[in-house]
């Protein structure tokens, strides 16, 4: 998938941005090794062309013989993952938007309750008193969906 907009994305501090000429077929892993890099129930990811990083560089973990996967080393979020071409976690685009899964891989480990989950009650924050006044109470230290000159903005 290529679009003609600029590529941009990053980590959730900014210490990491990057810049990507464009986007290929998205996928979710459902192998061990991605369910723990990503602390969820898959790793979402898309081959990338021309990757460069823009600010700061990812700190790189092997975790096996053939892959390395990159992650901020200030605020710990997953980046990259190359076995030799290059893919970024799709969760990291300024646009996720821009790069829906095609394919999921490696379902023989897919846990046994993800076919369910899209059946599970959804719970508005706007129903909970307690609740959305919580989240009206949050500043979020989360770096914004686009480039910034300096990161954060107070160090200027």
């Amino acid at each position: 998938m290529s679009n003609s907009r600029e590529i941009t994305g990053g980590c959730q501090c900014g210490a990491v941005r990057y810049r990507v000429a464009s986007l290929g077929r998205a996928s979710i892993c459902h192998c061990r090794m991605c369910q723990k890099a990503f602390g969820s129930f898959f790793g979402p990811l898309v081959h990338v062309d021309d990757l460069t990083w823009t600010r700061g560089e990812p700190k790189v973990f092997s975790s096996s013989n053939k892959v390395k996967r990159g992650f901020c080393g200030d605020c710990g979020t997953p980046l990259t993952f190359d076995f030799g071409k290059s893919e970024i976690a799709i969760g990291t685009l300024d646009h996720p938007e821009l790069a829906p899964p095609a394919i999921q891989v490696n379902p023989t480990d897919k846990l046994s309750y993800f076919k369910s989950l899209h059946g599970l009650p959804t719970r508005n924050t706007d129903d909970e008193p307690s609740i959305s006044g919580f989240v009206a109470g949050i500043v979020s230290n989360q770096h914004p969906d686009h480039d910034t000159q300096n990161w954060p903005e107070d160090d200027q």
